[in-house]
C-alpha cells in the first residue's frame, strides 16, 4: 500500500454527495487546502512541451473524436521517422524538454517504428523527454506485434522511454466507454498498460474527457479507478481532466454543447479532494480557457501544465488556444503565484520570481 495515501480518505458514496450538493466555493476551499498541504510553496508549475502526432489513421472509431481518418481515406496519414524528427527538432529549438506524440490506432505501423521513434528521440535530443504513445495505442503495438503488453512497453523502456501519457481514458466506466469508444474495450484496458508501466518503472500521468454521456457516479468510479491503481503501484504524477469538445465528432448530435467553466473548476476540486494518493492536479488553460486556467489555481490546482507550440486533436473540434512561454509565466503570476519550469517528471528547472 501507498504511503500516499491519507488518514482522512473520502469513500465513494460520501464523494457522490459532496460531487452533487457541495457549494462549489467551499468545494474549492477544501481543494485549495489540501493543494497547500501536499505543495505548501506559491509556486505553480509549467512545462515547455509540443503536442505533434505521427498518424491520424485509426480503426477505433470513437465518438467524440474529430481528429481521427480511416485507413486508406485521402485525408490520412502517417510521418516517416525523419518527419517526426523534424518536428521534435522544431519544438527542442524553442526550449522544449518534454514532447508528447500521440497517433490514431494504425495497424499498418510495426512495433519497429515506434521504438526507432524513441531511440531516434534520445540520441537527437537529449534534453527532450519522450512522453510518447497512450495505453490504447501501445495495446494497439501488442496486438500488431502478436507480442504480449508487458514485452512492448520492456522494449520501449529498452530504447529509453520512461513517461507515458495518460489520454486515451475518457471515462473509466465500462457503461460509458462502450457507448463511445467500443473498440477501445473497458476501463481495465486502460488501466491495464498503466499497471504494467508502473511496474517496469514508467512514470505515467491520468487523464479524464468529462462533459458527454456520464453521470456522477460514472465520475466517482473513474476516480476510484486511478486512486485505486496509485495504491497499487504510486506511478502516476498527475491528474488532468478537460472537457469534451463537440464540433465535428459524431457525438456532437447527441451532445452540442460543451461544459462551462463551472463545470471545470468543480472537476478540478473535487478530483483534488478525491485524489490524495496524486501529487500533482493539473489546470489547462488550453482546454478550458486561459481565464478559466488562472481559477482553477485557486480550486486545488498546482500546476499549468505545457505551452504546446503544436496541437492538432482538439485543433480539429476548431478548439484552439496558444501562448507562449512568457504568456503562461505571466498568466500564473496574475493568479497570484511563482512560476516555475518543470520536467516530465515534476522536477523543478528553475523559477521565475516577481
Amino acid at each position: 500500500m501507498s504511503s500516499l495515501k491519507t488518514a482522512e480518505r473520502i469513500s465513494p458514496q460520501e464523494a457522490l454527495k459532496v460531487f452533487r450538493e457541495e457549494p462549489i466555493l467551499d468545494l474549492g476551499v477544501r481543494a485549495q487546502e489540501i493543494r497547500f498541504q501536499k505543495n505548501p510553496r506559491s509556486t505553480v508549475t509549467f512545462v515547455i512541451d509540443s503536442n505533434p502526432n505521427y498518424t491520424n489513421a485509426c480503426v477505433t472509431d470513437c465518438s467524440f473524436c474529430a481528429f481521427y481518418r480511416k485507413p486508406g481515406s485521402p485525408e490520412a496519414y502517417t510521418l516517416t521517422l525523419e518527419q517526426v524528427m523534424e518536428k521534435i527538432q522544431w519544438a527542442a529549438e524553442r526550449g522544449a524538454t518534454t514532447v508528447l506524440l500521440q497517433g490514431g490506432h494504425n495497424p499498418s505501423i510495426p512495433l519497429s517504428y515506434y521504438l526507432e521513434l524513441v531511440n531516434e528521440t534520445k540520441k537527437r535530443f537529449p534534453q527532450v523527454t519522450p512522453h510518447f504513445f497512450t495505453a490504447s495505442e501501445i495495446q494497439t503495438m501488442a496486438q500488431v506485434s502478436g507480442l504480449p503488453l508487458k514485452e512492448v512497453l520492456e522494449r520501449l523502456f529498452e530504447a529509453g522511454q520512461r513517461s507515458i501519457p495518460g489520454g486515451g481514458a475518457e471515462i473509466l466506466s465500462e457503461r460509458v466507454r462502450m457507448r463511445i469508444a467500443p473498440k477501445k474495450g473497458g476501463p481495465q484496458k486502460w488501466l491495464e498498460v498503466h499497471r504494467a508501466a508502473h511496474q517496469i518503472g514508467f512514470k505515467t500521468t491520468a487523464t479524464m474527457m468529462y462533459g458527454h454521456l456520464e453521470t456522477p457516479e460514472d465520475i466517482v468510479e473513474h476516480l476510484e479507478n486511478i486512486r485505486r491503481l496509485q495504491d497499487e503501484t504510486a506511478g502516476f504524477t498527475a491528474f488532468i481532466p478537460w472537457s469534451f469538445k463537440p464540433n465535428h465528432t459524431p457525438l456532437e448530435k447527441r451532445v452540442p454543447h460543451g461544459s462551462t467553466a463551472n463545470d471545470y473548476l468543480r472537476m478540478i476540486a473535487f478530483s483534488r479532494i478525491y485524489l490524495d494518493n496524486f501529487p500533482h492536479v493539473q489546470a489547462s488553460w488550453f482546454s478550458e480557457g486561459k481565464k478559466t486556467g488562472q481559477a482553477a489555481l485557486h480550486f486545488g490546482a498546482d500546476d499549468f501544465g505545457g505551452t504546446i507550440f503544436e496541437e492538432n486533436v482538439h485543433k480539429a473540434t476548431d478548439h484552439v488556444v496558444k501562448t507562449t512561454v512568457d504568456e503562461a509565466k505571466t498568466l500564473i503570476r496574475e493568479a497570484g503565484f511563482v512560476p516555475a519550469q518543470r520536467t516530465t517528471f515534476y522536477e523543478i528547472i528553475k523559477e521565475f520570481p516577481n
